[in-house]
């Protein structure tokens, strides 16, 4: 964060992020179940780093679309009084009216659109059968009602037009991939033979260029184990140009404009 921000301290880095009164929301991943879920180790230290940046814990909610998917991925539901909270959609419902732009129309949650002003996408690295891969872009299916519609064409153009609706693109401020294990094959699913521990975490507020990034990451990987890469199995993630083109603007895919900083 201090690197990503240009700050000293890491408080002055996450104040550059939140102020008090901020109701942050953190979008995890836990459809893989615990093997391939966003860390909960990971999910507390954010928690903290907010606290000591100024935000109520109250004010601090993690979430994903279903409660059940949440305890199987180790996290412990909270719903009410001064701690952080921690529930799903499931709990929360879904806006009665559709959100649209370009081949999407759906409910969104109501944690999105009423309970949150700061987003933090908390996606895993992992491969997808379809998609080619799911990290931060992808990660906003689960904030919807309708996900399954999206998956046609390898789910190109829909991941982009989904981040193109503004109750996204407004409020998310910052992405924090869990990569401490990642999949290169086999997913969304946990595949512990297709897994490895890959120890990092891929930090970027520009949603496109983190996913590219973790693209070629998966890529070398595949490579390393003797796998096809995903163009050659008809599944590349071609919505991360989409995400990238003049139609759309979420960020770049451009590796000359990606400022790669490992620390």
């Amino acid at each position: 964060m201090q690197a990503l921000f240009g700050r000293d301290r890491t408080v002055e880095a996450w104040r550059h992020l939140v102020q008090p009164g901020d109701k942050v929301s953190l979008k995890v991943n836990t459809l893989g179940g615990r093997g391939i879920s966003t860390n909960v180790q990971l999910v507390a230290a954010i928690c903290e780093r907010l606290q000591e940046a100024g935000v109520k814990a109250s004010d601090i909610l993690v979430w994903d679309r279903d409660s059940d998917e949440l305890e199987r991925a180790g996290f412990h539901l909270a719903v009410g009084g001064d701690r952080v909270q921690c529930y799903g959609t499931d709990r929360a419902g879904y806006e009665d009216e559709l959100a649209a732009w370009g081949s999407v129309g759906s409910c969104l949650s109501k944690i999105l659109t009423r309970r949150t002003n700061v987003l933090i996408n908390l996606p895993v690295l992992k491969d997808h059968d379809g998609a080619g891969v799911t990290i931060a872009l992808k990660n906003m299916y689960g904030v919807i009602h309708n996900p399954n519609k999206y998956h046609p064409d390898g789910c190109n153009p829909y991941v982009a037009d989904l981040n193109m609706l503004p109750e996204i693109r407004s409020k998310m401020r910052l992405i924090i991939c869990d990569a401490t294990t990642a999949m290169y094959e086999g997913g969304p699913g946990y595949k512990p033979e297709h897994s490895w521990n890959a120890n990092s975490l891929l930090v970027s507020t520009d949603p496109v260029a983190l996913d590219h990034t973790g693209w070629k990451i998966i890529e070398r990987k595949r490579a390393e184990k003797g796998w096809k890469t995903l163009a050659a199995e008809e599944r590349a993630p071609r919505y991360i140009a989409t995400a990238a083109d003049a139609e759309h603007r979420l960020g770049t895919n451009d590796p000359t404009k990606i400022s790669l900083i490992e620390v």
